[in-house]
């Protein structure tokens, strides 16, 4: 049965370095393990909070955000902004790939 898949970049995709988005390095044993989801035909949405706390213009992030994803390989089917920024999620339908 194909899901939808909710990527976060910071801290899953890359390292997080707070906001210096161009200093992130890709992890690539996660975005492998997120391309297979993608090659297996799941919906795979990378939903990151890049831009909501900082005054930087969110066009710069978002054309930033979009070449490192190229740049490093990921492949998804949407790409959203706007989520929230928080300290810890506690969700029922949370996993942790890494």
């Amino acid at each position: 049965m194909k899901k939808i898949w909710f990527v976060d970049i910071d801290g899953v995709i890359c390292t997080n370095t707070y906001g210096f988005y161009d200093k992130a390095v890709p992890k690539l044993n996660n975005i492998k393990k997120v391309n297979k989801l993608f090659d297996d035909g799941h919906t795979v949405v990378i939903w990151t909070a890049r831009g909501t706390l900082l005054k930087e213009s969110k066009r710069t992030i978002m054309k930033l955000t979009k070449q490192q994803l190229k740049d490093w390989g990921v492949k998804y089917t949407k790409l959203k902004f706007g989520k929230p920024y928080y300290d810890y999620l506690w969700d029922d339908r949370s996993v942790n790939l890494g």
